[in-house]
């Protein structure tokens, strides 16, 4: 078995390719979900990408050609806005683990939706492309999508899980209630 074959087929590169199968499917399905149930399922979804994409072997673009590109603007915009619905209102945070933080005196704000659609897209490109089947461009796929989890949506998904997690176990100040609490007398009613 050639490196490259042994590198796409490798035990960790398959299982990270059916997380990530999972994440896309779970997004693409956001608009049929609860904010609590969304939540929930992204906070035990994300992780797990994060581990597994840590995990893959490490390999470096071998082809010319830059892979295709399955997610057009549209299906990104189709993306955020499904997720920026479910949010609704929990949708923003502030950011202060961004590199322009070191030049302003106050948190950036940010979106859920919009990062989990720039995951998405990396994620989405990378899928399709190891759909294909074809050795190289699958190869070259996984280490560009390895590359932009190192240098951009890791950093993000990680992020995004601590958004996460403040809209599934934070206090809301404004109205000095529970989300939570709130989320399940409305599926009592």
């Amino acid at each position: 078995m050639d490196s490259t074959a042994s590198v796409i087929f490798d035990r960790n590169t398959v299982e990270f390719v059916t997380v990530s199968a999972e994440f896309c499917a779970f997004l693409e399905q956001a608009e049929s979900k609860s904010r609590r149930r969304f939540v929930d399922t992204a906070l035990k979804l994300l992780p797990l990408l994060y581990l597994k994409a840590s995990m893959l072997p490490p390999c470096e673009a071998e082809g010319m050609v830059e892979p295709e590109i399955i997610v057009t603007e549209s299906d990104y915009d189709a993306i955020r806005s499904m997720v920026a619905g479910v949010l609704a209102d929990r949708d923003d945070y502030l950011d202060v683990f961004l590199a322009d933080m070191r030049y302003s005196d106050t948190p950036i704000r940010r979106n859920i939706s919009e990062d989990l659609a720039d995951i998405y897209q990396d994620i989405k490109n990378f899928v399709g492309v190891y759909r294909l089947g074809f050795d190289e461009t699958m190869h070259d796929a996984l280490a560009i999508c390895e590359e932009h989890f190192a240098s951009y949506w890791g950093q993000v998904l990680v992020n995004t899980m601590r958004a996460l997690h403040e809209v599934k176990y934070g206090f809301s100040a404004e109205d000095g209630t529970d989300d939570e609490a709130e989320e399940e007398l409305d599926e009592l009613q």
